[in-house]
């Protein structure tokens, strides 16, 4: 093919993996998108060539979920962050933010109800800080707070490009979160059921892709078994789980999921972690009620207090629990996963932090994001769930459930070329001086991973490589590449394949 017109970039010798099996082909690059898919021998010339050989190629992943700014200026928390999640195989970054978190100079450490407004005062810093500062394209999933925030649902949806939104309801009440710095967080007004219901009224009106997202945990609850355990005397790791049960999860996905149905919104479960809550989702789906399900690197592969785990929302279940999320995640009752990624440290604060008391013990883990794809590749080595099955809850699903599809989330001729080249036969054990997060540690610190990426593209420019006897994975692209993502309301979803491994 050497009269064809020359394209970017040719990717040949990989494996190409989608959902619906792999396949022995090149990718041809152009502008950012993929223009072609054939054997190598088919592809047009190209400008610049990587050899894939021997490799596994998925495409970058979408995650969901994340929280830069939560506790640091947006500003501070973007540029090291996305860098982290580019390299660790993510393209496309859900970023979670109340109004006070994002990227205002004003940079207020301890919200107030006062500090909470509208997000249309905030919209053009946090855009202009994806431009400047983010290594991953970005989507926004605000986290609302008014009734004011609720009622200009559709002039975010229709001026900003936002059709996803989030409830937070561990945060419904500030003063029922003692033992977790919400003001801290940017969350600081509090809301009530009321609002819960004019958020999902309005993103109902919006039609596909809007949707609610929802952290289920009930803290009006919750202080009670505070106050009890406190009384007994209990200080270790373990008590943190033991203050949400199960059940105090189940309870929101029940209360909010009905409000759901009364609405006709869609719904997104954060951290789906427990069989109360499989049990939820599958009734409400009887019901005719559209719930996705999401949970993280962390619940799949920690237990409740174990040392090298801290302390997160929802809480850590037990060792025991850990195969019913697997199983979820391959069964379909999970359909997406997320690293909800926050940096509650900087790296002076790992020692100081450590405490043996939970209470003393600071919430939040970090380096959620360098952990995503790991676990999932150790799930598939141990035979938990299937490269193919990784691929659609941690790219196409995400994608199409937050109406990004085809864009992000698969490799096919039109997407945007994010794509990520997997070494599957790497043995990795993992170190802190290997992390690129600002705190600089990892819970996965001494852990053996099976599988690797080797690099990571983002539309077509590769951003990430692990050369041969190189100690670690290192940044090559431009802490800028990154754009903000715009959304449609009224767009039809393309539909979440239903495949899933037996």
């Amino acid at each position: 093919m050497s009269d064809a017109r020359e394209v970017d970039l040719a990717i040949t010798g990989g494996t190409v993996v989608s959902p619906g099996g792999p396949r022995r082909a090149g990718i041809a690059v152009e502008g950012g998108r993929i223009v072609a898919i054939a054997d190598d021998h088919l592809l047009p010339p190209a400008r610049s060539t990587y050899d894939a050989t021997g490799r596994t190629i998925i495409p970058g992943l979408v995650d969901t979920e994340a929280h830069p700014g939560c506790y640091s200026p947006l500003k501070d928390d973007l540029a090291s962050e996305s860098a982290a999640a580019v390299v660790a195989g993510v393209t496309t970054w859900g970023i979670h933010a109340p109004s006070t978190r994002m990227g205002a100079p004003d940079f207020v450490e301890f919200v107030q109800k006062e500090d909470v407004g509208s997000f249309h005062d905030v919209m053009g810093h946090f855009t202009d800080l994806v431009a400047s500062d983010s290594a991953v394209d970005v989507f926004l999933t605000p986290m609302l707070e008014t009734d004011q925030q609720a009622r200009e649902i559709p002039e975010y949806a229709h001026e900003h490009g936002v059709t996803s939104y989030k409830l937070y309801l561990q945060a419904k009440s500030p003063e029922s979160e003692p033992f977790w710095p919400g003001r801290r967080a940017g969350l600081g007004h509090g809301f009530d059921d009321g609002t819960a219901f004019l958020v999902m009224e309005q993103v109902a009106a919006l039609g596909d892709p809007g949707i609610v997202c929802m952290h289920c945990e009930n803290w009006e609850i919750a202080r009670i078994f505070d106050q009890r355990l406190r009384a007994e005397g209990r200080t270790d790791w373990a008590t943190w789980s033991d203050r949400s049960p199960h059940w105090l999860e189940a309870q929101h996905i029940r209360a909010y999921g009905y409000i759901a149905e009364v609405t006709g919104c869609p719904i997104y479960i954060q951290h789906a972690t427990t069989p109360e809550s499989y049990r939820e989702i599958a009734e409400l789906r009887a019901r005719g009620v559209t719930v996705h399900a999401q949970t993280g690197p962390h619940w799949l592969n920690f237990g409740k207090g174990e040392h090298n785990a801290w302390r997160i929302n929802v809480p850590l279940r037990s060792r025991e629990n850990n195969p019913n999320i697997w199983a979820a995640l391959q069964s379909g009752m999970i359909n997406s996963v997320g690293s909800d990624h926050v940096v509650a440290w900087n790296p002076a604060d790992y020692e100081s932090s450590y405490n043996d008391n939970i209470w003393e013990l600071k919430t939040g883990f970090t380096s959620r994001v360098e952990m995503l794809l790991p676990v999932l590749l150790e799930g598939v080595h141990q035979g938990k769930l299937t490269l193919e099955r990784l691929v659609q809850v941690a790219c196409e699903n995400p994608a199409r459930i937050f109406g990004l599809y085809p864009k992000k989330g698969c490799i096919e001729v039109g997407a945007d070329a994010d794509l990520v080249v997997l070494d599957l036969d790497r043995e990795v054990t993992v170190s802190n001086d290997m992390v690129l997060t600002r705190s600089g540690w990892s819970v996965l610190d001494g852990h053996t991973i099976h599988g690797w990426n080797e690099a990571t593209f983002l539309r077509g420019k590769q951003m990430s490589r692990w050369e041969p006897g190189a100690p670690k994975p290192e940044l090559i692209g431009s802490q800028a590449d990154g754009e903000y993502l715009r959304r449609v309301p009224g767009q039809a979803l393309v539909p979440l394949t239903t495949t899933v491994e037996a």
